[in-house]
């Protein structure tokens, strides 16, 4: 039997995976940290949408939530984490197959400490970001509001060189769990999807102004405040998609305090205690629209860039969320490639 709804419907589901994997080696410097194959358990709590918003139909009417991850290292050195994360579920295939991306924060048990743990290079502080991305197998309400999925996982912890030592880690694994039903099985119908509205603006400008806390790679220079100036056009190319080109004005205190260290004690690298720790790079970057909020990615170029750090390429990522038209907050991660620089929040405007 089905029921069919006009109105906003709250269904809600759980589900358990027990996962069992491997920690990938990214970076030759944790080699002495991959031993024993790590295991652990994600509990998700989701609610399910049916299209009572335009969003909704949009992306084949997905999932949101909350989840839960507890892992075990299985590494004395690394100890264990414990994490909390917002996630959302895409669905493939005839909804067969779901994708999750959830993103939160992780409490490490055993973070670097330079007397009692120093072989810990990978976790420097108690707690840290956390990104984990989940194919499965997905396959809802066999009996009675049970059903079963089974697939790969990728968990990410990092705390973005807010303090070091910061190597990271990745895990891959196989997972495979259970889900049920809150309502026991009982079917709604999917709204089905209205016409789409065709969206075109003008060209917009946009003013961000992100900050943060950081450090450097070395460990004991010291955290740093750091502000960054940004400012962009975008043009939207249809509901989902928007274009982005600008340019960013980087105050970085930790580089201060490298490139006097860098100074005076490698002598070897010509790096003078009057070098210039001002950037200034240009980003090409794409918006992806969901609802209030939106993913961003920025691929950038430093076009003055006095003192060598981690090479003129940068990129970053993250997540806006507007208040309004034209408000909106931001956290992103800025990296050089694989290797970040620091996690930053921002909040910009948008004319």
């Amino acid at each position: 039997m089905c029921f069919s709804q006009n109105g906003d419907v709250k269904k809600y589901t759980i589900d358990v995976n027990q996962f069992y994997g491997s920690v990938l080696l990214h970076n030759p410097d944790i080699s002495h940290l991959i031993t024993n194959h790590p295991g652990g358990v994600i509990l998700g709590f989701n609610r399910k949408t049916y299209g009572s918003q335009e969003w909704e139909q949009l992306y084949n009417y997905p999932d949101y939530g909350a989840s839960f991850i507890y892992q075990d290292m299985n590494n004395e050195t690394l100890g264990e984490n414990f994490g909390l994360y917002a996630h959302y579920n895409f669905y493939f295939f005839k909804r067969n197959v779901q994708f999750r991306i959830g993103q939160g924060i992780t409490y490490t048990t055993n973070p670097y400490d330079k007397e009692t743990n120093f072989r810990n290079n990978a976790y420097g502080s108690d707690f840290m970001s956390s990104t984990y991305l989940m194919l499965n197998y997905h396959k809802e309400n066999i009996f009675k509001g049970l059903g079963f999925k089974t697939g790969i996982s990728v968990i990410h912890y990092s705390n973005a060189n807010f303090r070091a030592p910061n190597t990271s880690t990745n895990t891959f694994a196989l997972n495979a769990g259970l889900t049920y039903d809150l309502d026991g099985g009982k079917k709604l119908e999917y709204l089905p999807k209205s016409e789409k509205v065709k969206v075109t603006e003008p060209i917009k400008y946009n003013l961000v102004l992100r900050g943060g806390v950081n450090e450097s790679d070395v460990i004991d220079l010291g955290q740093h405040g750091f502000f960054i100036l940004s400012g962009y056009a975008d043009k939207r190319l249809g509901r989902k998609s928007a274009l982005q080109l600008g340019a960013d004005v980087f105050f970085s205190n930790f580089l201060k305090e490298l490139i006097r260290f860098q100074a005076t004690s490698f002598p070897e690298k010509n790096v003078n205690v009057d070098d210039d720790f001002k950037r200034v790079g240009i980003f090409l970057g794409h918006e992806l629209f969901i609802n209030k909020m939106s993913a961003i990615a920025q691929l950038g170029y430093y076009v003055y860039y006095p003192f060598d750090f981690e090479g003129r390429m940068y990129n970053r990522i993250g997540l806006k969320r507007y208040f309004g038209d034209k408000v909106f907050g931001a956290v992103t991660l800025k990296s050089h490639g694989a290797k970040a620089e620091a996690v930053e929040f921002g909040i910009g405007i948008r004319l």
